[in-house]
């Protein structure tokens, strides 16, 4: 006996059936996965960056 395996979309919250037939996954449906993709290309989504600071720019000297 199987057992049937189910997730939630991160998006709308469905639950589906995570199965190889999902085609969408993570996501329950192309419009959720579709509202995602827009997310990150209008940056709404951002993953932070820790800025380097330039004191830590010093060059070591080169042997000879």
């Amino acid at each position: 006996m199987t057992t049937l395996r189910t997730a939630r979309c991160p998006q709308c919250g469905k639950t589906f059936e995570w199965a190889p037939a999902s085609p969408f996954r993570p996501f329950c449906s192309p419009r959720c996965k579709d509202i995602d993709f827009g997310a990150w290309a209008t940056e709404r989504y951002r993953i932070p960056a820790v800025e380097k600071d330039d004191a830590d720019d010093t060059q070591k000297p080169e042997r000879e």
